[in-house]
């Protein structure tokens, strides 16, 4: 080979080799940049609308028509995309927001005379979809508490037409066996959707463990910033084409926010690694101290739990919920003592959050139903983010030491 005759180089847009890892794929796996004018981060397409016919958009690849963006955008490509790889998904859809995603896939999957069969440990907007909003169109809802939810054959009838499942749950973190649940909707003839937004896909993956469909509050790890809104829904194409394919419920994302969301998953696997290891050392050291009366933390809470996790997850993730011997009382002196926890109802940030959940997250539930649920009013729910974490043990102990510890009735 001659001077003149130089080696062919490799074409940059490749596909990614089978070899790659998943940090790799997250960084180079979801870009076009032949649709890009060769742009290494991708453009935003801040359109409301596109040119009709849509064939002369060259950002339209083969079959692909953008009308509005409602209904679609170049800028939603890359995100679902890498989401739907990490999940092993056939097809994956971004929503406006994690309620969003939930929302349109719960509608556009029940009817009227249909049973859901969900678990009573969820986030409180979608328990408030499930018990408020469904019934009102003719569905029934069956929740299940943790204990019950040991034995889905008791629990899934031929009439049950969708389950929905968290794990770990909200906020209590407890492991619900996925699999187990699968078998059972998949001989009831039921559709399982698991909420994978605690986990993420680099610690569990759902669809794998034979869930039908995988949703995730995008806002949240995915995101990982707090800077933005989305949701996502991870499926095979024939059910997902099922999901609002529409757009007639309009929870579409804003194009701005796809950009970050795509951004932000560039780093995810490596988030999600500090973010296992905080949130490990925290529950570890918490559950030495004496102000705190119980910690959960994914298998913690019991050795079958703790099976579960050990077989499905591959991280346990950044998130410690704690309740305090003081009660009530002791928490706000203890979250005001924090010098690097946010906080905010919110979670999955790079910065770390503390919330309340009988006033955040599940505010709308009852002093009795947040009882029977386990929620105490002095539980706080920690998510930890990528800070140091000797630096986030030292934080958390130095506030829980200047907390009176009074006696409290047990629950």
């Amino acid at each position: 080979m001659t001077e003149e005759d130089p080696a062919p180089r490799r074409h940059p847009f490749a596909p990614i080799p089978e070899w790659a890892g998943v940090t790799t794929r997250l960084v180079h796996g979801a870009r076009r940049p032949e649709h890009n004018a060769g742009a290494v981060v991708p453009p935003i397409y801040q359109t409301s609308t596109f040119h009709f016919p849509a064939e002369h958009s060259e950002a339209a690849g083969p079959g692909q028509v953008y009308l509005y963006t409602r209904l679609g955008n170049p800028a939603f490509e890359g995100p679902a995309e890498a989401i739907r790889a990490l999940e092993g998904g056939e097809q994956a859809r971004l929503f406006a927001t994690g309620m969003g995603a939930i929302t349109a896939t719960v509608l556009s999957l029940v009817r009227s005379g249909d049973q859901v069969v969900a678990l009573d440990e969820l986030y409180g907007s979608t328990l408030d979809l499930l018990t408020e909003l469904l019934p009102r169109f003719g569905v029934r809802v069956r929740l299940v508490s943790l204990a019950e939810a040991s034995e889905p054959e008791k629990l899934v009838t031929p009439g049950t037409r969708l389950v929905w499942l968290e794990s770990p749950t909200n906020p209590k973190l407890s492991v619900v066996d996925v699999r187990r649940w699968a078998e059972v909707a998949d001989d009831r003839h039921a559709l399982l959707a698991v909420d994978n937004t605690f986990a993420t896909p680099i610690n569990q993956r759902p669809l794998a463990l034979g869930a039908d469909l995988v949703v995730h509050s995008a806002t949240k790890y995915l995101g990982g910033h707090s800077d933005l809104l989305a949701g996502a829904v991870v499926g095979p194409s024939a059910l997902m084409e099922r999901i609002d394919a529409k757009g007639y419920l309009g929870a579409s994302p804003d194009p701005f926010a796809a950009f970050l969301l795509e951004r932000s998953l560039k780093t995810l696997a490596l988030r999600v690694a500090r973010q296992n290891e905080n949130g490990r050392r925290v529950a570890d050291a918490l559950a030495r101290h004496p102000a705190v009366r119980e910690v959960y933390y994914p298998g913690r809470n019991s050795p079958e739990e703790e099976q579960i996790a050990a077989r499905q997850m591959s991280g346990r993730g950044g998130m410690v919920s704690l309740t305090l011997r003081g009660g009530a009382a002791a928490v706000d002196p203890f979250l005001h003592r924090l010098r690097f926890v946010h906080i905010a109802s919110s979670l999955g940030s790079v910065q770390s959050l503390a919330s309340v959940p009988a006033i955040t997250s599940h505010r709308h539930l009852s002093a009795t139903e947040l009882s029977a649920r386990g929620i105490d009013p002095g539980m706080v729910r920690l998510s930890l983010g990528i800070e140091e974490p000797e630096d986030l043990v030292r934080d958390l102990t130095e506030a829980l030491d200047a907390v009176t510890v009074e006696p409290t009735a047990p629950l």
